[in-house]
């Protein structure tokens, strides 16, 4: 049987940790950033954790 294929668009936006959890980055931070505080700017810069819940359906996308 083939290897299975990781979708390209997941590639992209999530990666694995150390510890096998999710990171992803924040929406909101592409266009539009006039309105926006520069506070509100640089906390969505850094990277979360995607929730426990939704982690199993990304990590199939990741073929991982």
């Amino acid at each position: 049987m083939p290897k299975m294929k990781s979708k390209s668009s997941a590639k992209k936006r999530f990666s694995l940790t150390a510890t096998g959890k999710v990171k992803r980055k924040h929406a909101y931070k592409s266009h539009i950033l006039t309105k926006k505080t520069t506070k509100q700017k640089r906390n969505l810069t850094h990277t979360a954790i995607v929730d426990r819940a939704d982690s199993a359906n990304v990590k199939q996308l990741l073929a991982k």
